[in-house]
């Protein structure tokens, strides 16, 4: 029987109005599998958008890979990559460059998902590591490492992520009230983001002059000198903690609609927020001790990603990809942008963060939501 496709009567006996076809942006395809029974939703638009943020994000790999004392053509660099290029050149590859755009992937990635994953669970664009104290947190410990030799033979790695536990914990238990909310953590943190810088600023002033320089190198967010010891704990950490992020995301989800509403959907609302300040501050720990609190990356790569893709929140996966993009390409134009100095990366990132941050600021203001 074939199926009536004129539109229902409306009140009045005159035809309903067709409801018009979605945006693209909010166009869905689900899917159904049989064996093993797995169902879901496929937003082709998030799907383009992580494709073409992938793709930029291992051109911007192989570029800062090609750079250096001694140039490299991208055809050689991909050779090197997988195993099939000259000997001097897989040398320099595997050996001199690697580390340093691994690391430069790798903390993009873990910036950009920890800045999604708070900036979801709090409701607030602009709760990101920088602004929480989580990052702070984490430079002052490595900070007290290298000028008071309080590192109890512990890497910055260990210390980086006891300095970001403490933070994030302190946040928590000072924004707790009969339970936590996203405006609470958001405040304190802010708090206790400046009781860290001014702990690290008190360090600095006390510590010897080759100590403040070192801190200082390492405070702005620098890509230089990685090796692969420094590598193995982000890449460890990045691949137990991000499928732990996905696979929480249906509860993160459910806490954009309420505290009450999540609870009626079945959702721990405390242990949910819990888990993800863990997880954000075990990836902004081990990325702040490998290359530094690289500015801004955390708080502006959710929001990019999020308009890319169109969702009413940062997707964590692209924020991820977005962060990997701009660290890299940022790390490459501070290789460039002055001629025979390798500017440290944070200082891009700063420069080009700080107008997204202003931009938040207007945004929130107009809304009525920035005080």
């Amino acid at each position: 029987m074939t199926p009536d496709l004129a539109p229902a009567p409306g009140p009045g006996g005159t035809p309903a109005p067709v409801s018009p076809a979605p945006p693209p942006a909010t166009r869905r395809i689900t899917f159904r599998l049989p064996a093993p029974q797995v169902s879901g939703v496929v937003r082709p638009r998030l799907l383009a958008v992580c494709l073409a943020l992938a793709a930029t994000a291992f051109l911007a790999f192989a570029m800062e890979t090609s750079v250096g004392d001694i140039p490299l053509p991208l055809t050689d660099v991909l050779k090197a990559l997988v195993g099939t290029g000259d000997p001097a050149t897989e040398l320099i590859v595997h050996e001199l460059r690697l580390p340093r755009a691994l690391a430069g992937l790798l903390v993009g990635v873990a910036f950009g998902i920890a800045g999604a994953l708070l900036q979801t669970v709090t409701l607030n664009p602009l709760a990101g590591p920088d602004m929480m104290g989580i990052t702070q947190g984490a430079g002052t410990a490595v900070v007290a490492g290298i000028v008071l030799g309080w590192d109890g033979g512990l890497g910055t790695q260990a210390l980086g992520l006891l300095g970001a536990l403490t933070a994030g914990l302190l946040v928590y238990l000072l924004a707790w009230k009969r339970g936590t909310t996203g405006y609470r953590i958001v405040l304190v943190g802010i708090g206790v983001a400046w009781i860290c810088t001014s702990a690290t600023d008190y360090l600095m002033a006390r510590g010897q002059r080759f100590q403040a320089q070192a801190a200082l190198g390492w405070l702005v967010g620098n890509l230089n000198g990685r090796t692969w010891d420094q590598i193995g704990p982000l890449a460890v950490t990045t691949a137990v903690l991000v499928p732990a992020a996905l696979l929480l995301g249906r509860q993160i989800r459910t806490l954009q609609l309420g505290d009450d509403v999540a609870r009626g959907l079945g959702t721990r609302v405390q242990t949910v927020r819990v888990a993800v300040l863990l997880i954000a501050v075990g990836l902004v720990a081990f990325g702040t001790a490998t290359a530094g609190p690289v500015a801004f990356v955390a708080l502006a790569a959710p929001q990019v990603a999020q308009r890319l893709a169109g969702t009413t929140f940062p997707p964590p996966v692209t924020a991820g990809l977005t962060g990997a993009v701009m660290v890299l390409v940022s790390d490459l134009a501070a290789r460039k942008a002055v001629p025979d100095t390798e500017l440290p990366v944070g200082v891009v990132t700063g420069v080009l963060g700080a107008p997204v941050l202003l931009w938040l600021l207007i945004r929130a203001n107009r809304a009525g939501s920035g005080g």
